[in-house]
């Protein structure tokens, strides 16, 4: 068995171990003035800031909490090409030629992502490689179609079929009939990533307040951000407040979900011991629609991340269960020790694809990512940052993507959700 402690939920093994620090950011106090005011200190606010200063405007960054609160600081630091939609989905609502657009953008996202790391020396651990893991016979089919799809209607030819010893040369596992490795795929430190993203920023010229969560929105030209001790008066506005977007923008709360999902990481596993495990150092999903995923750290440690609840309540029997599907998948971690469990919020959307949309003229938003953010919430903050200096093509491809609102309306909204949800988990044991 694995050994557990007694361990403090609210802390992650990526708040223990920050590489990066940021200039003050205060409380903002009293009235300011800028071109631009986002809401929202992850992935998506952070890239908007940056890009946006870059481009010379002057821009306040407001985040609620601490910049990486969210998911961005939290998640388990997978980047792929992709939507957490189907392609086919994609295809279906806006037809192949612009989902072609999205799918290249998706791959631009995670280029974009690479190269901000490069360019800002963000010591983030930067790592390739992604296998999408097969986990009964359907999701063979299912993987092998969506290859063979994304080949010949998209020309994409970076996924390579694997079974047997060839997977076992990356997975060490006899869990998997097979699985999909993506080389244009990887992993990272999420939190050092967000927070290089802000460094960067600050050093253009953004002003970042923590501790400062946007309490209205007055809208206008300019519009009016007002906090509980201050206020900032913009000419636009940015939201990438996502899971925590609350009640700011009364439209977009039906159009997404808030889904908790939880990690542990165990005590650093040594070389050794890491290579019976994932011994070319990729990242890893399974192909359940509940699915579990997981990686090495810098430092060897296994981060494994899995399970979901969508009323705020953490599943009976969390710890016992992933710790037993991490027995059954790697018998070599018999005893190993578990350091650090957290959790943390993500927005899904009813689709599974990003909803980017502009409120008016000069509101601009992005959310939804539906786990798939790590890399489209970077992407998302440069084509904020092109549709605020009139270059709205790009931007308008993914604003063009049909949302609905979840059924059920406020009160029953979540009970539904949680009934579907329980489908999906009985469908993925069969």
């Amino acid at each position: 068995m694995l050994r557990a402690t007694t361990l403090d939920n609210s802390v992650s093994y990526y708040r223990d171990s920050i590489a990066v620090e940021l200039d003050p950011c205060p409380p903002l106090s009293g009235e300011s003035r800028a071109d631009v005011c986002v809401i929202g200190g992850g992935i998506t606010g952070c890239s908007t800031a940056l890009h946006l200063a870059e481009r010379g405007y002057s821009v306040i960054l407001l985040e609620a909490q601490e910049i990486g609160f969210g998911a961005s600081g939290r998640s388990g630091g997978q980047i792929l090409p992709g939507l957490g939609a189907d392609i086919a989905t994609v295809e279906q609502a806006l037809g192949r030629e612009r989902a072609r657009q999205i799918w290249e953008m998706s791959r631009e996202a995670v280029r974009l992502t690479a190269e901000r790391i490069e360019r800002h020396a963000i010591p983030c651990d930067l790592a390739w490689g992604y296998l999408h893991a097969a986990v009964k016979p359907r999701h063979v089919r299912a993987l092998r179609q969506m290859q063979a799809r994304l080949a010949c209607d998209y020309g994409y030819e970076a996924l390579t079929w694997l079974e047997g010893d060839a997977l076992r040369e990356r997975v060490v596992t006899d869990a998997y009939p097979g699985a999909l490795f993506e080389r244009e795929g990887g992993h990272l430190h999420p939190l050092n990533y967000t927070l290089g993203l802000a460094r960067a920023a600050q050093q253009a010229g953004v002003t970042i307040h923590e501790h400062s969560p946007a309490r209205t929105l007055r809208r206008g030209q300019p519009a009016t951000v007002e906090t509980e001790r201050g206020r900032v008066v913009a000419d636009f506005v940015v939201v990438g407040a996502n899971a925590y977007l609350g009640h700011l923008l009364p439209e977009l709360e039906g159009r997404i979900m808030r889904a908790a999902n939880y990690i542990i990481a165990t005590e650093p596993l040594g070389e050794a011991r890491a290579a019976r495990v994932l011994p070319r150092n990729d990242a890893l999903s399974d192909a359940n629609f509940v699915l579990d995923y997981y990686r090495l750290s810098a430092d060897k440690r296994l981060i494994y991340g899995g399970e979901v609840s969508y009323d705020g309540r953490e599943p009976r029997g969390l710890q016992q269960r992933m710790d037993a599907k991490i027995a059954r998948l790697f018998p070599v971690l018999e005893g190993v020790r578990i350091d650090y469990r957290w959790g943390g919020d993500v927005a899904i959307t009813l689709n599974r694809a990003p909803d980017f949309g502009r409120l008016g003229a000069n509101i601009y938003y992005a959310q939804g990512y539906s786990g798939h953010g790590m890399a489209l919430a970077g992407l998302a903050g440069q084509l904020m940052a092109e549709a605020i200096a009139e270059q709205n093509e790009r931007f308008d491809v993914f604003a063009a993507m049909p949302h609905r609102h979840f059924p059920g309306g406020e009160r029953w909204r979540t009970p539904l959700l949680v009934l579907a949800t329980q489908f999906y988990k009985l469908r993925d044991r069969l």
